[in-house]
């Protein structure tokens, strides 16, 4: 039986890392088997800032040789310390599965003994839950800095996803908060699983499939001087040279005392433009460049898609039933599947404003950037649009089930 304070700890000193999402593996049960990590038997729960917590997210281990200035579990702080064995972490898998507590396993480590060690009885744990217990949840498995390539491999083509994480944006603040990591540690394995998967797809292996959901990684976010536009350049770098499925970003949290780290954290705010800005670089064909420059950070005001936007009126308003897709992506107001949907629909009849309405077009602010039969609704002071896009498109307040229902304007006035 695992002692609870020890369950505590570790689950508690996992909490930091959110390079985790179960999604993307398509590892079916077998007969004789326990679980299903494919992408229809995950039941994914999400808490409102959208971390994942249908895993078991666990160290193995918080008695950590590296002494990351940022980390709560660093060898120098003051906490308390647990282990739990590959064969107890295994029976805490199974018997949380069979409860339906967990529906896969987020597993990490602190480096205990060597890096190697670390990485051998991680190693252990995901092939006892594979080849011993039959287990074929998901299993999302954290990288060990600096071990052995061969361990990594073997671990690789039995787990869903891995992710090593970038922690800090730069050389320097590695050096700095991280002494111990360097960016060659990082992106070498990086790198080498980046290959595996890209060889294993292209000679059509199915068996013991290397990482099938792929790899992710996380920046912690505030606690070195890097502005968003260098912490956006490096995503995209990530984005286009390993394959990586997400790149997560943590605000920075002042849980530990030290004299290199900011007395305050980032904040929410700055962490979730980033998703917004990042969301544009995956989905909307924007560039870094075109949304924040490399020596700026984004705007509090405006969400990322908005504020670019504001710099380029010279290029609105477009006429929706000609537009090209590329175009419409880029409207305030227009989702990547709103613009979709624009695209086929057009071809058969012109659109109207009550029909962008209906395929959940927001017009409080599209319809600043935007015409329908030579038709607009906007404005040409740009003062009132800055101010209307403050007003209308930024709000944070939650929807309730019991609001009375937003009055159409465009269904009021009979515009077609």
């Amino acid at each position: 039986m695992i002692e609870t304070d020890k369950l505590e700890i570790l689950t508690a000193g996992a909490k930091y890392d959110v390079s985790c999402s179960s999604s993307g593996s398509r590892r079916k049960n077998f007969s004789g088997g326990l679980g299903n990590g494919a992408a229809s038997g995950i039941c994914h729960s999400f808490t409102p800032d959208g971390r994942c917590i249908s895993l078991l997210k666990i160290l193995m281990s918080n008695d950590c040789l590296f002494d990351c200035e940022y980390c709560p579990n660093r060898r120098s702080a003051d906490v308390r310390r647990a282990s739990l064995t590959p064969d107890e972490i295994c029976e805490l898998v199974i018997n949380f599965y069979k409860r339906n507590y967990i529906e896969g396993l987020f597993l990490s480590s602190a480096v205990f003994d060597t890096p190697d060690k670390t990485m051998e009885l991680l190693y252990e744990t995901v092939l006892k839950l594979r080849k011993v217990y039959l287990f074929n949840g998901y299993i999302h498995l954290k990288g060990i800095p600096h071990a052995d390539e061969t361990l990594v491999m073997r671990a690789a083509r039995l787990v869903d996803r891995m992710s090593y994480n970038i922690e800090l944006p730069s050389e320097s603040s590695l050096k700095l908060l991280a002494p111990q990591k360097t960016k060659q540690s990082l992106l070498l394995p990086m790198k080498n699983l980046k290959y595996a998967i890209t060889y294993d797809k292209e000679n059509k292996i199915r068996k013991n499939r290397a990482l099938p959901a792929g790899q992710t990684t996380q920046m912690i976010i505030g606690a070195s001087p890097e502005t968003d536009g260098q912490i956006l350049k490096l995503s995209e770098a990530l984005y286009g040279n390993m394959n990586l499925r997400r790149v997560y970003y943590s605000s920075y949290v002042p849980v530990v005392q030290s004299s290199k780290l900011p007395a305050t954290g980032a904040g929410l705010l700055r962490e979730h433009r980033l998703y917004q800005a990042d969301w544009l670089l995956r989905f909307y064909g924007f560039t870094v460049d075109e949304i924040c420059p490399e020596n700026q950070n984004l705007s509090s005001e405006y969400d990322p898609k908005c504020a670019w936007a504001l710099r380029n009126m010279h290029l609105f308003p477009v006429e929706i039933n000609r537009a090209p897709l590329e175009v419409l992506l880029r409207v305030p107001g227009i989702g990547a599947k709103s613009a979709y949907k624009i695209t086929e629909a057009r071809r058969f009849a012109p659109l109207n404003f009550e029909q962008l309405e209906k395929m959940r077009v927001v017009l409080k602010r599209a319809k600043y950037f935007i015409t329908c039969k030579g038709k607009f609704y906007g404005t040409d002071n740009i003062s009132q649009v800055k101010t209307a896009l403050l007003t209308n498109g930024n709000g944070t307040e939650q929807l309730s089930l019991f609001s009375a229902p937003e009055i159409s304007l465009f269904a009021l006035s009979g515009n077609q």
